[in-house]
């Protein structure tokens, strides 16, 4: 093992912050887990793991400062369930407190958020990324692109036989796996002089809506049929989302689903191929998130 870190993190009782932090646990690094809730069965869990909870807003920079104190990293993510703006704030507030402390920085974007895709939620990640570099703080990119486990979200359908997706079917996307966001982000902590500066987007597989349901057919021995859910309730959906999330934006998430639409994730698996060669891990295929979620 490298030598030893503190590691404060934001969104630790999420799926990508979790992963970061039982990662690090398990790799005998200490962990300061940033959460609003410390009584919550996450924050619980992960303090009985070993982490030691801190009580903060994402968007308290002076917490986050403190919660800082002797650290030697700090890995951010950010969430739009505020609204675009509190996000930009949170990652805001994350940027400035690792530049004050002189920590290294980590921070979860999203893949294509810097290729102006209009996309409310991914222009105010690219804004803390546009911050990072104003700022000049030691910080690392991971951009993650769409996630395996979204699949979990259709279960039901599948039962019945039916794959529902946004996208027609013959349109590919890349993804990845939660876990292996978190499988990378513990090497780039351990290796901070290797991977500072950088900007990686993770993918790991990228299908279209035919192949991950010749997938799963394969996987579950059971036909299915693909049924691509109408524009007008995808606008629906992210209307009633827009007030949260996306501050009434819809059309451009609409542009970037359309057939033939150049806005997408970019095929990054390469790349990201390449990472986790340099991390010794091995990035998860489609196949693997399928076999549980039938």
């Amino acid at each position: 093992m490298s030598q030893e870190l503190t590691v404060v993190i934001t969104g630790s009782t999420g799926k990508q912050g979790g992963a970061v932090a039982r990662g690090l646990l398990e790799r005998g690094h200490k962990v300061r887990a940033v959460t609003r809730d410390t009584n919550s069965s996450q924050a619980k869990s992960l303090a009985s793991a070993g982490a030691t909870l801190v009580a903060a807003s994402l968007e308290d920079n002076a917490a986050l400062t403190q919660a800082l104190e002797g650290a030697t990293s700090l890995f951010a993510m950010t969430t739009p369930s505020g609204g675009t703006d509190a996000e930009t704030r949170q990652g805001v507030a994350a940027v400035d407190a690792a530049k004050a402390t002189g920590a290294h920085f980590v921070f979860t974007s999203v893949g294509s958020a810097n290729r102006q895709t209009g996309i409310p939620h991914f222009d105010s990640k690219y804004e803390v990324e546009k911050h990072i570099a104003k700022v000049g703080v030691r910080a690392t990119i991971l951009a993650p692109v769409a996630f395996m486990e979204n699949l979990y979200f259709i279960k039901e359908q599948l039962a019945n036989g039916i794959y529902a997706a946004a996208l027609p079917p013959a349109r590919a996307l890349a993804q990845v796996a939660v876990a292996d966001i978190g499988a990378v982000a513990v090497p780039v902590l351990e290796d901070a002089g290797r991977f500072t500066s950088k900007r990686f987007d993770l993918a790991s597989d990228e299908l279209t809506g035919n192949d991950a349901m010749a997938i799963l057919a394969r996987v579950t021995g059971r036909p299915f049929s693909y049924y691509q859910v109408p524009v007008d309730v995808i606008r629906q959906r992210m209307g009633e989302d827009a007030v949260r999330c996306t501050n009434g934006s819809t059309a451009s998430v609409l542009r970037w689903i359309a057939p033939g639409s150049a806005v997408n994730f970019p095929t990054s698996i390469s790349t990201t191929s390449s990472l986790g060669r340099r991390c010794r891990i091995g990035m998860r295929y489609f196949h693997e998130t399928a076999c549980g979620a039938h």
